[in-house]
């Protein structure tokens, strides 16, 4: 007799992750022969900068670096992120109490949600958004409630809208910019309308910010914002600007108070970071603007090519977006966006993201990646062009 202990019932607020069960799919594909072209997910190729690496390696060969470490990350990389807000974001943070390592800021999603929703609380999320952001406050048993994104407002929330609703059990309001999946940027006087708009309502802000050097010259954190740290908190990330993604190492920034009911959450999910991690990641945090400069040179060149591929698919786009990838408007013959994935899936072998996974407001476009090289970009628009593929 075959034993199946029952799930717990918050498990039915969440699907399996769309990525997820995809990758199943082009996996399938492949052992077929298929040869996909995967341009759907935001997985940089490119590798860290070398002294990292050298540096991982270097601290992995003493015995004495792979015992349990504090939960609190390592003073040096503490010191290193708080250094390096300063000198790209001009926000001071005290290493000591501001600053919270974690193990891919993921996982600090999921701990913030922990930490402070319940049953009866409300948090706002945008659409499209991040998927995770919804499926964590879910599981922590808060009401999702979606506050629409569009090209007419350039993908800021519309705050004199959000007014008009009840805000009195939102107790925390996500934001993503650089956004994705839209590329869009916040500015400084976005972000001054937030702050009063979140005091005068009570709620925490919390900015998840880890594309602000890919394809963006006009660097922002939300904390740079005075007053900020006394009504919000940001996620940063080495995944996207260190190519890090792997190595999964970012850290929650904000004020002490802020901060310690995540570290109590935390502190009870996992034993600290493996140490030459930590210290390979402090090493990244040192690279100087020509690190970025360099990227971007690569990803400027893919985003060209991504933009050919999108004019001949009948796509339109904005030409100055950040992040890395395309968001790019269907033609009006598809349904949804879902439709002429499928469609490039079945008859090109090349899977490209449906905007519509990221919430109702991306229905109408595609997401592709600049995880490619310009080889892989360039048999992507043979394949468009010939309608082939692959084989």
């Amino acid at each position: 007799m075959h034993f199946q202990p029952q799930p717990a019932s918050r498990l039915q607020a969440v699907e399996e992750y769309y990525f997820s069960t995809k990758l199943k799919q082009i996996a399938a594909l492949k052992a077929q022969g298929v040869p996909v072209l995967n341009l759907g997910i935001g997985s940089p190729d490119l590798p860290p900068h070398t002294d990292s690496i050298e540096r991982l390696a270097s601290s992995a060969r003493s015995p004495q670096h792979h015992a349990y470490q504090s939960y609190q990350g390592i003073p040096a990389l503490r010191t290193a992120f708080a250094d390096f807000y300063a000198r790209y974001f001009q926000v001071s943070l005290d290493p000591s109490t501001e600053i919270m390592p974690l193990i891919g800021s993921k996982e600090g999603i999921m701990h913030i949600a922990m930490a402070y929703l319940e049953a009866g609380d409300e948090t706002l999320i945008p659409n499209p958004g991040y998927p995770t952001y919804a499926a964590a406050c879910r599981l922590a048993g808060a009401k999702v409630r979606y506050y629409p994104l569009s090209t007419e407002n350039h993908w800021l929330p519309d705050l004199e809208a959000l007014e008009q609703s009840d805000l009195s059990k939102v107790k925390i309001m996500w934001l993503n910019y650089p956004h994705m999946p839209t590329g869009a940027q916040a500015n400084p006087g976005f972000y001054q309308k937030l702050l009063s708009f979140a005091r005068k309502h009570q709620i925490l802000l919390v900015n998840d910010n880890p594309y602000a050097f890919v394809l963006n010259t006009e660097v922002l954190s939300m904390l740079s914002t005075p007053g900020m740290m006394e009504q919000g908190m940001e996620l940063t990330s080495l995944s996207k600007s260190h190519n890090m993604a792997g190595w999964r190492v970012g850290a929650l920034l904000g004020a002490n108070g802020f901060l310690a009911p995540v570290m109590k959450f935390k502190s009870n999910m996992d034993s600290g970071m493996f140490l030459p991690l930590q210290e390979a990641a402090a090493q990244a945090l040192q690279a100087g603007p020509e690190w970025f400069e360099g990227l971007n040179r690569i990803y400027a060149k893919r985003q060209a090519k991504v933009f050919e591929m999108m004019d001949l698919l009948g796509c339109r786009y904005e030409s100055d977006q950040r992040g890395m990838f395309v968001w790019a408007k269907i033609p009006d013959t598809y349904p949804d966006a879902y439709a002429l994935s499928d469609e490039l899936l079945e008859k090109n072998a090349l899977f490209i993201t449906p905007g519509g996974i990221f919430g109702s407001q991306g229905d109408a476009y595609l997401r592709t990646s600049l995880c490619a090289t310009e080889e892989i970009f360039d048999l992507a628009i043979q394949r468009i062009k010939t309608g082939s593929n692959g084989n």
